[in-house]
């Protein structure tokens, strides 16, 4: 079993008063999340969401007139992860500032567009996000959809792709479905955990912070085709997502899965609303079985915390390295969490 001997916030990555100094250098004076993968080009791709300029309120996220942008994606090769994550450029706009690299859907009602994982495979990058519908109470939203994005140039440009959505709503199975999974889809957000045996392996979880964690596996040249993925049952793969079983018991909200060659086991960092906690759960398989968690940071010393996302090149040792957010001051960390 894999213990929490302690974690430790490392410096600040995002606001004026990181080490990147965002808001004069890039426009971000707010942001959240700090999705992190390996962009196979020898850097980390650095993916945030709902981001604000000038104007910003000071408190979560921001008026729309505060240069909001649904997204924004940067990139690092910093390797000396306890002195911090440098970006070495942040996407642009035409005037400089940090620009939104995926569009909104015009043709549906959408608030956002979230960013929740990305991958690198054979020189593509791909990034699965939420199209958001609009929010509900606290730790509860609702999606329009699943859907994967992807970029042949490093993550400078990027394309949606039109096939790779997973609806969320209006198909002739969903009152079926909704029997099965009351959260609503089960992969409306993802981890992505890495490419088996030429299979991409993924856990997804519903909108919101409430669901439970599945499983599903495709092959790499298939990724952008739904019908050619398969979900764990809890014995078998199946073709068809009603069979699919949680393999990460609830609740899980932005998860964040990866190998660690260290310690020989699968980790999974996210958000515990329950315990109000980022945790660390870990499994010699992917199907489990998952440990229920060892609290990684607390929300009663980081009230409002949430994300928890690995860092790609954090696996080789007795520590991991993670971005975690704070609704106040709504900006991104790099921890340092010791285990043993």
């Amino acid at each position: 079993m894999v213990r929490v001997v302690g974690a430790t916030r490392l410096t600040r990555i995002t606001g004026e008063d990181s080490r990147n100094r965002t808001a004069s250098r890039f426009g971000i004076t707010a942001t959240d999340l700090g999705i992190l993968w390996d962009d196979g080009r020898g850097g980390v791709l650095v993916a945030f969401g709902d981001t604000y300029g000038e104007g910003w309120g000071g408190r979560g996220a921001g008026p729309k007139h505060a240069d909001w942008r649904f997204n924004v994606i940067a990139r690092s090769t910093s390797t000396d992860l306890d002195a911090g994550l440098d970006f070495d450029w942040v996407l642009p706009r035409e005037d400089g500032a940090a620009g939104q690299f995926l569009p909104a859907d015009r043709s549906a009602r959408e608030h956002t567009v979230i960013p929740t994982s990305g991958i690198a495979i054979g020189g593509r990058n791909y990034l699965h996000y939420m199209s958001v519908r609009r929010w509900g109470m606290p730790g509860v939203w609702h999606t329009n959809y699943g859907a994967l994005a992807y970029s042949d140039d490093g993550g400078h440009t990027w394309t949606k792709s039109p096939t790779a959505v997973w609806p969320n709503s209006g198909q002739h199975w969903w009152s079926r479905f909704r029997r099965r999974h009351p959260g609503g889809h089960p992969f409306q957000m993802i981890g992505f955990a890495g490419v088996i045996d030429g299979r991409v392996h993924l856990l997804g979880t519903p909108s919101g912070r409430f669901g439970s964690g599945y499983l599903a596996r495709v092959r790499a040249e298939d990724l952008l085709e739904p019908a050619a993925y398969e979900y764990w049952t809890g014995s078998a793969w199946s073709g068809d997502v009603l069979d699919a079983e949680p393999v990460l018991s609830a609740p899980v909200a932005e998860l964040s899965v990866q190998f660690n060659r260290h310690f020989g086991q699968w980790f999974a960092v996210h958000l515990d609303e329950h315990r109000a906690a980022i945790v660390l759960r870990t499994a010699p398989e992917l199907t489990g079985p998952w440990t229920d968690g060892e609290v990684l940071v607390a929300g009663a010393q980081y009230p409002g915390l949430y994300g928890g996302f690995q860092h790609p090149w954090s696996v080789d040792g007795p520590a991991i390295h993670f971005t975690l957010t704070q609704w106040v001051p709504y900006n991104v960390d790099l921890f340092r969490a010791d285990l043993a």
